[in-house]
C-alpha cells in the first residue's frame, strides 16, 4: 500500500508511524509508547513546567493533522501502525516529575504501564473521544490516557511517599 503513496504522503506516514517504528510486527502501540519515554524524559528534564506543557501541546496539536492525513493515505480509520499519538502523549504522565523520579526506572516503567493500561482500556471519555473524526479521534483518546496516567502516578507516588 505504501507504494501507492505520494512522497508527501510517505513523509506524513513516516512521521505518524513514529519515524517508522509503528511498522513493528508486534504491538506497535507499545513500541510507540516506549519511544515516548525518552522524549518525555528529555522534555521534563530540560524544560520548565510552562515549556513542558507548551511542547507537549504543540506535539499533540501537530499530531491531529499528521495522524489524520496518515489515516487517509493508508485508507484506514485508526491504523495500528500510527503511533505518533502514543509517542507524544506518553510524556504527559511525566510532566512536572522531579529529577529523583525521572531517574527511577521503576517510576518510568510505572508511567509506561499506566499509559498502556489507560490507552487500551479506554475509560470514559476515552472511548467517546476515539469516535471523533480523523486525527482528533486518533489523538484525543491518548491524551485522556496520559491524563489518567498522570493522576494515577501522582496518587501512587503520594500514597507510597516516594
Amino acid at each position: 500500500m505504501q507504494n501507492d503513496l505520494t512522497s508527501k504522503e510517505r513523509f506524513v506516514v513516516w512521521l505518524a508511524t513514529g519515524f517508522g517504528v509503528g511498522w513493528a510486527p508486534f504491538a506497535p502501540g507499545t513500541v510507540g509508547t516506549a519511544l515516548g519515554i525518552p522524549l518525555g524524559w528529555f522534555i521534563v528534564h530540560w524544560a520548565s513546567l510552562p515549556v513542558q506543557l507548551l511542547i507537549i501541546g504543540l506535539l499533540v496539536g501537530f499530531g491531529v493533522p499528521i495522524c489524520g492525513r496518515a489515516a487517509q493515505a493508508l485508507k484506514l480509520k485508526d491504523p495500528g501502525c500510527v503511533v505518533w499519538d502514543e509517542m507524544v502523549t506518553m510524556p504527559i504522565i511525566l510532566v512536572a516529575l522531579d529529577a529523583k523520579h525521572l531517574s527511577s526506572i521503576w517510576v518510568l516503567l510505572a508511567a509506561f504501564g499506566l499509559h498502556r493500561l489507560f490507552d487500551i482500556s479506554k475509560l470514559p471519555p476515552g472511548r467517546q473521544l476515539e469516535r471523533l473524526p480523523g486525527g482528533w479521534g486518533i489523538m484525543t483518546d491518548d491524551v485522556a490516557a496520559g491524563c489518567y496516567g498522570w493522576v494515577t502516578l501522582r496518587f501512587v507516588l503520594w500514597l507510597t511517599g516516594l
